[in-house]
């Protein structure tokens, strides 16, 4: 037994004595079985709190993403040559089978305009946008004569024209024709129609 001694405040000391409480030999009644005493509270130890890995930096060895590709487009011009046509017309003025270029022939000019498409600098398409004539070609003329040269009348046997007939005489002489020429001709053939005389290779020199 255990005793306590207090000193109030008028002085009175009051004495108190703590006994453990005695074993009781009384057995439980059917209220102490309805009312259990209550129970003391169990206490369930906490589980460490999860720890979530922070993220990581990419790996210095993964994959670059492919880039994508560039595409541009430009408009490009060239020029095409237009070959000019030929155009022949007859001409009575001209010998015939004689030829004259009376006009000129040009050629002309077409220009094409492209739309290119280039993917990373190559190109990769072509498409024709325009094609416009911006000189048109200028035909050439030709003039083919179709005029017929008379047939001669001269004989081939003498140089200066001695016409062709039964007989020809020097004019002005004896001779009684039908046909006659004034002289001097020269003779380069046969003299067929004796007019030269004195045989120096001139007739109807006198």
């Amino acid at each position: 037994m255990l005793s306590v001694f207090l000193l109030c405040c008028s002085g009175v000391a009051v004495i108190g004595a703590f006994t453990d409480s005695p074993q009781s030999d009384r057995k439980p009644s059917a209220a102490d079985a309805a009312n259990p005493p209550a129970a003391a509270p169990i206490t369930v130890p906490s589980s460490p709190a999860e720890t979530v890995p922070a993220a990581l930096p990419p790996s210095a060895t993964s994959a670059a993403p492919t880039p994508s590709p560039k595409v541009e487009t430009r408009t490009e011009t060239e020029t095409q040559t237009i070959r000019y046509d030929q155009r022949t017309v007859k001409d009575p003025n001209l010998a015939k089978g004689k030829r004259v270029v009376r006009t000129r022939g040009v050629n002309g000019v077409r220009t094409l305009t492209y739309e290119v498409t280039l993917t990373d600098g190559a190109e990769t398409g072509r498409r024709l946008v325009s094609s416009v004539v911006t000189r048109k070609p200028v035909t050439q003329v030709v003039a083919v004569g179709t005029k017929s040269e008379p047939s001669s009348r001269c004989d081939p046997n003498y140089s200066g024209c001695v016409p062709i007939a039964s007989d020809v005489d020097c004019a002005g002489g004896g001779g009684d024709g039908p046909a006659y020429v004034t002289g001097p001709v020269k003779v380069i053939g046969s003299d067929i129609y004796r007019l030269d005389r004195d045989h120096d290779g001139y007739g109807c020199d006198d």
